[in-house]
């Protein structure tokens, strides 16, 4: 049985009739794919036509192979063409979806504030660091040895009460000053030193307005030849000046500290009366034997504020267990 040119040629244009209708109906990529399987793939209809063409003469060959490059050409530009229609669609629909609408108000977040505490500790740390001090810290949970032993505090001492102090079963404890971080720090560094020591300190006081079991110190270090109790009040009372911002008159009253001889309580006229704001003294010599240094050679100064203490003063805080319940009320005001 013979096929005849025409028959090819009425179903090559039947089938691109057809193609062209289906392809400008889809509405997806995805059935646009379907089609030119189904029209232009190796077992499509096209295929299936041009298969035909071996019953045919000769003659009629070239004939209908230009025809059919026609009717294959035309429907690769159709489908295309469709896709890049679909694509546009398609990104032009993702773009609506996605549309941030500008005018609509945005979500109010609260700006935060840094808390009074660090506050004061980022003021106290910068005024000496300017001093010409380095920043030093150490471990919360410490050794008898640094907390008491090395820092000239006999057996007997009150501290040593499980009554003032956080003991752990091991034996260590929860460090009760920043001090040991002093004696940590001069085991591994030689003379000239000048460091300051913020913290968090643990010890077991009955908490009320003013007390609390958790709270933070500053303590600073000097170890050099020749320094002299005048360089500790110079170094303190330029530091209260920065602090407070103003000159003020300031009382170094007769105290005693077990690593600090001779030691003095440091007291500031503010508002109309006298505050006690600090702690000091020279670094006693058993202090220095301890951690090896020879103290006919090198003297050193030492002082401590607790951060609480300047923060309550500074800010005008009645209670300093304000500080710690993170109520939103009195953190917005700082």
């Amino acid at each position: 049985m013979t096929t005849s040119l025409s028959q090819i040629e009425t179903d090559l244009q039947t089938l691109q009739q057809e193609a062209d209708s289906a392809i400008a109906l889809t509405t997806t990529l995805e059935e646009l794919e379907q089609l030119r399987v189904q029209y232009l793939g190796k077992k499509g209809q096209l295929g299936q036509i041009l298969k035909t063409m071996g019953k045919l003469s000769p003659e009629d060959r070239p004939r209908l192979g230009a025809l059919a490059n026609e009717v294959k050409e035309g429907l690769q530009t159709q489908l295309e063409n469709q896709r890049q229609t679909l694509q546009q669609a398609q990104i032009q629909a993702q773009l609506a979806a996605e549309t941030l609408d500008v005018t609509m108000p945005g979500v109010s977040r609260p700006i935060g504030r840094v808390h009074p505490l660090n506050n004061t500790i980022d003021r106290v740390l910068d005024i000496f660091v300017g001093l010409g001090y380095t920043v030093a810290t150490g471990p919360h949970v410490e050794t008898d040895y640094y907390n008491f032993e090395a820092l000239n505090i006999p057996a007997d001492h009150p501290a040593r009460d499980m009554q003032d102090t956080f003991f752990l079963a091991n034996g260590h404890l929860l460090r009760t000053h920043t001090s040991p971080v002093q004696i940590r720090y001069m085991e591994t560094h030689q003379p000239p030193i000048r460091i300051v020591a913020p913290g968090r300190v643990y010890r077991r006081d009955t908490v009320d307005a003013t007390h609390s079991a958790v709270f933070h110190q500053v303590e600073l270090l000097a170890i050099d030849k020749g320094l002299t109790f005048t360089d500790l009040k110079g170094t303190l009372k330029e530091f209260i000046r920065q602090i407070f911002g103003e000159e003020l008159p300031v009382k170094f009253r007769a105290s005693y500290f077990p690593f600090t001889e001779p030691s003095a309580e440091v007291d500031v006229q503010w508002k109309g009366k006298w505050l006690e704001v600090l702690g000091c003294g020279m670094v006693d010599p058993n202090v220095l034997k301890a951690v090896g240094y020879d103290p006919e050679v090198y003297t050193g100064f030492a002082a401590g504020l607790g951060v609480e203490r300047f923060a309550m003063v500074l800010h005008q805080i009645d209670d300093i267990r304000r500080c710690y319940q993170s109520d939103w009320r009195f953190l917005r005001q700082f």
